[in-house]
Order: structure tokens, then C-alpha cells, then sequence
């Protein structure tokens, strides 16, 4: 009788269940007998995934949004831990998280557990000696973007370079006039995305921001503005609500959405981002983004003292160079960010070299990910 092959995984965040969720259909063309569990999301648990628990309890905001959360991520961490070490999965894949993952990591392959890790730590960034404690965790790791292998090959550490599932989602090309029908928009007149992020300690930090934003390019700027805003949740969309009253801006056409931020960056002429997966998605849209993120000051401090690179957002940190603006912290008012964007929606020429930019990188990131991934897993079960 055939052997049921166990892979257990842990996801922390929302872009964490896309990758495992194709991770895991694609496993399945070769292991249709597979079973999963652990830790995941609604997308993880589509394809058949068993979370023990919900991927939100991982879920935080900063190392101050950790510190609040820490007993009870670390009582799920002991728990997880010893269900995994009586079941002795055939594989643990770590799903980014990796101050949640690593640790689980090398306490399991001390156990005879093969691990592998899947989205490298942002060691080419900061926390660079994170790479002795990732030698001694996995057998092996996943990585979605060209410029991290080389930092494995040397430490000796197996790498795969399987690029970035959302290169092979979104096409080369959107246009802008089939989604803004799509929506039932206007094709005339300038839109505005703005994706203020998934969480709610991230609206709470980011909602009236991005409504203030909004009123000042309506009001000082460009009367005729709309904006779109995609929101993941209940919650988060009665957060951004709750902002537009407070702030009076309940004469500012702002169009929400339930998810569908890929149709709201289509749409979009311009995108304020809130830093994380999202800038990635705006540049594989091609669409000109100001990147922008206030988080607890402890944390921003912390990070600012250990970075390496003058950029936080993901596009320019894979074009090496400032593509895009950041206004991030302290920076990130309302009159600022009204400007930054005006100016990149007024700026035609600029608009293109951008799109330039991000196709290249697109074809960069475009390596049929989730079969990658698949047959790295395969190659470590045998």
C-alpha cells in the first residue's frame, strides 16, 4: 500500500496563503494523495489545506505589535511544535514568517525533520547575520527574487531560485480602459488607487492618512480625482468608512471594494501603497505608486538602524535604485503625499520610463513559480 506523504506548513500572512496555496495545488499534480496541515489561510484551506490554526493569530504589526502578541504566538509556536515532533511530517515548509518559522525550523530538523523555507528573510536588507541561524534551519531554501541566491551560494546553504508567483498571474499587460468598463468607470479623468493595507493596525495607522490625502488632491489639485480604494474585510472597510467621517470627506468620491485591488491598480492612473506585497503587485500592473507606511516608532527606529539599502519598497529594491518615491514615517503627511502623487500623475514622461522598469522586472520575476517551488519540494521528499 502506498505511503501518504504529510507535509506540514506554517503561513503568517495573507501573501504567505497565496504562495502556499499554489504550492500546494501544484504538489498535488504530483502527490495527489498528499495530506497538509498546520497553519494557514482561506486560500491555503481552498485547496484542501488542515489549519490547526488561523493564520491571523501570526499575524502583527512591528516588533511593538509582536511584543502585545507574544505569549500567545509563543504558546501556539510550543503547541505546533509538539504535534509536529509526535507526527514527524515528511517535509515542514515554512512559509516566510521566519521569526515565527526558523526557530520551529531547527528545533524540527534536529529531529530528523527536513525543512525547507519558502520566501527568503530579507537578509540583503537587514539583519544580515540571520544567514548562520537559516544555515542550521533548513535544508533548503525557496527564494523569489534573483538577487538572493548568490547570498546562499556562498554561505553554502541549497537554494532554488523559483521567482514570484504574482509575475505569473498578472499578464505583461493591463489596460486601463477594459478595467475601468469592468467597473463601470469613467475611461476620462484621473483615478487614484489607494490600497492603505490588509490588517487592521494597518488602517488604523494608514485610514485617515489616506482620506486626507485624497480630500487635498480633490481640493488643491485636481477637483475632477476619484478614488479606489480595495479593502480586504468587514473590518477594514468600516475602519476606512469610519475615517471618511471623521474626516469630512463624505464629498470625495471614493469607490471601495471588497478585495479586487489588481482591478483597482488596473483602473488607477496613480496608486498610493502602503510598503509590503502590494508595491509588488503595482508594479506588475505597471502602474507609477508612492510607497508609503507609519508604524510604532520603536520599530521604525530599530529597522532604520539595521537596514542596509536606502529603499523599503520592493520595486526599487529589485531595480537598485530609487524608481519610485517613499515617503515613509514622519514624512508620510497628507500634504506630502498629495504632492508626491500629483506630480507622478502629471509627470507622462516619467510614467513610462516607470513601465519600462517594471516590465523588465516582471520578465525577471516570471519563472513558472509554483511548479518550481513543486519540484524542489519533490527533489528534497526523495
Amino acid at each position: 500500500m502506498r505511503q501518504v506523504v504529510r507535509i506540514a506548513m506554517v503561513a503568517g500572512e495573507p501573501s504567505g496563503d497565496l504562495l502556499a496555496s499554489h504550492l500546494i495545488a501544484a504538489l498535488k499534480q504530483h502527490l495527489p494523495d498528499a495530506v497538509f496541515y498546520g497553519i494557514g489561510g482561506p486560500k491555503m484551506d481552498a485547496v484542501g489545506f488542515d489549519s490547526w490554526w488561523p493564520l491571523e493569530k501570526l499575524s502583527v504589526m512591528g516588533y511593538w505589535d509582536a511584543l502585545k502578541h507574544y505569549r500567545e504566538i509563543a504558546g501556539i509556536r510550543r503547541q505546533l511544535k509538539k504535534r509536529l515532533l509526535d507526527q514527524k511530517p515528511d517535509v515542514f515548509i515554512g512559509i516566510d514568517a521566519p521569526d515565527f518559522n526558523l526557530g520551529l525550523e531547527t528545533d524540527l530538523r534536529a529531529a530528523g525533520v527536513r525543512t525547507i523555507h519558502y520566501v527568503s528573510p530579507s537578509i540583503w536588507a537587514w539583519r544580515g547575520g540571520r544567514i548562520k541561524k537559516i544555515a542550521r534551519a533548513v535544508d533548503r531554501v525557496l527564494a523569489l527574487f534573483p538577487m538572493e541566491p548568490p547570498l546562499y551560494d556562498k554561505e553554502r546553504i541549497p537554494v532554488t531560485y523559483v521567482g514570484h508567483p504574482l509575475a505569473d498571474m498578472i499578464p505583461m499587460e493591463t489596460s486601463r480602459a477594459a478595467v475601468r468598463e469592468k467597473l463601470a468607470l469613467s475611461r476620462d479623468g484621473p483615478i487614484f488607487a489607494m490600497l492603505p493595507g490588509s490588517r487592521q493596525g494597518e488602517l488604523a495607522a494608514m485610514a485617515d492618512i489616506f482620506v486626507k490625502t485624497a480630500q487635498i488632491i480633490r481640493e488643491q489639485h485636481l477637483p475632477t480625482a476619484r478614488f479606489i480604494v480595495p479593502l480586504t474585510t468587514r473590518e477594514t472597510r468600516l475602519q476606512f468608512e469610519t475615517a471618511i467621517y471623521r474626516q469630512g470627506a463624505t464629498d470625495v468620491p471614493f469607490r471601495l471594494l471588497f478585495g479586487h485591488a489588481r482591478d483597482a491598480l488596473g483602473a488607477c492612473d496613480v496608486a498610493l501603497v502602503k510598503s509590503g506585497t502590494s508595491t509588488l503587485e503595482a508594479a506588475l500592473v505597471k502602474r507609477p505608486m508612492v510607497i508609503t507606511y507609519k508604524i510604532a516608532r520603536f520599530s521604525y527606529w530599530l529597522m532604520k538602524r539595521m537596514a542596509y539599502l536606502p529603499y523599503v519598497g520592493l520595486p526599487n529594491i529589485l531595480a537598485g535604485r530609487f524608481v519610485v518615491p517613499e515617503v515613509l514615517q514622519d514624512q508620510a503627511t497628507p500634504e506630502n503625499l498629495a504632492a508626491e502623487l500629483v506630480k507622478l500623475y502629471e509627470d507622462k514622461d516619467n510614467a513610462e520610463a516607470i513601465q519600462e522598469t517594471f516590465t523588465d522586472i516582471h520578465y525577471q520575476l516570471r519563472q513558472n513559480t509554483a511548479e518550481k517551488a513543486a519540484q524542489a519540494v519533490m527533489r528534497c521528499l526523495n
